[in-house]
């Protein structure tokens, strides 16, 4: 059984549980709070968003933010005029107090765009020229980034690094929980039994003409050959990633399937609010997500008593933070 909570949701921002006696309706707001809902803040004291990129993923990722009421998605900025000075929530047939004006890249440049619709944080969801609109001087601007372009050249990567100098900047192939926690996972794995045949089998839309960007992350993650990678191209796939590793007398399976685009945008949501808990830098997922597989285990090295033994797992987790920080 799911149980919730009743608040009322004073028009100030102040909120308060509901008790004895009957509240004032004209000013204030009943809401739910429960595992099926998210949090509410009134639209001043959310998170203001601006969203480069508008294809499949892009719209997805718009319609998971226009449903977190911590966030107020302010402008989305795409490289094709289509739909501009369109509203994404009146596009998307989702009702919402945001604006989420859609812009033309070729109409207006990013300090324009920011002085007149500031913003709090950046998620790019475009292709790895899509930086060029808008990082350097979002960075100046100490505005957080969050990018997820699968195929980001090394070059590019690297300018991203140096302009975490002042901001807080992530990058992921792939966003997903989910697939931060396989790679996580099969770390791990890989260390207890490193001498195990490791193969990764990538499935995707037929249309997809490169090898996935998470799969080269995965591989790359694993220290193993690129030729490990096995491609399959068929229908509609969103994406699936699996991981396996072969020993003498079994196998181990681990696997990872989109259902839908939209976890993109859980993943571009967890990624923006646990930097905000982070010092100035850059970052990617494996270290966000990592650093609550190590908490959730710490009660498997407390209870080891022998040296030895906590030797073991002392080096274990050692070397699975140090992957971590350098993949």
């Amino acid at each position: 059984m799911i149980g919730y909570t009743l608040k009322f949701q004073k028009l100030s921002g102040k909120s308060q549980s509901s008790k004895s006696g009957s509240p004032d309706i004209s000013c204030l707001r009943l809401y739910v709070v429960g595992m099926s809902t998210t949090a509410y803040l009134p639209k001043k004291q959310r998170t203001r968003v601006g969203l480069i990129g508008f294809g499949k993923a892009g719209r997805a990722v718009a319609s998971v933010l226009l449903n977190d009421k911590t966030i107020d998605l302010v402008w989305v900025v795409r490289k094709t005029h289509t739909l501009e000075n369109r509203s994404v929530p009146e596009f998307l047939g989702i009702n919402s107090d945001e604006e989420g004006t859609i812009h033309w890249m070729g109409d207006m440049d990013f300090k324009s765009l920011y002085a007149s619709s500031p913003v709090d944080a950046i998620i790019d969801f475009s292709s790895e020229t899509g930086m060029d609109y808008y990082a350097k001087d979002a960075a100046e601007y100490g505005i957080t980034i969050v990018s997820a372009i699968s195929n980001l050249p090394n070059d590019r990567i690297k300018k991203l690094r140096e302009f975490s100098e002042n901001s807080r900047i992530l990058w992921s192939p792939n966003i997903t929980l989910g697939i931060n926690f396989l790679i996580i996972a099969a770390k791990t794995l890989q260390n207890i039994a490193p001498d195990a045949d490791i193969s990764i089998l990538e499935e995707h839309f037929k249309l997809k003409p490169e090898t996935s960007g998470t799969a080269l992350k995965i591989a790359d993650a694993l220290d193993i050959p690129q030729s490990s990678i096995n491609s399959v191209r068929a229908g509609g796939i969103i994406g699936v990633h699996e991981i396996l590793f072969g020993f003498p007398f079994q196998t181990v399976r681990l696997k990872h399937e989109s259902i839908s685009r939209e976890a993109f945008g859980n993943g571009a949501i967890f990624a923006l609010k646990e930097l905000q808990k982070h010092e100035l830098g850059f970052y990617n997922m494996e270290e966000l997500v990592g650093q609550y597989f190590v908490d959730a285990n710490m009660k498997y090295k407390k209870s080891i008593k022998s040296p030895k033994k906590l030797r073991l797992i002392n080096r274990i987790f050692y070397r699975i933070i140090q992957r971590i920080k350098h993949t």
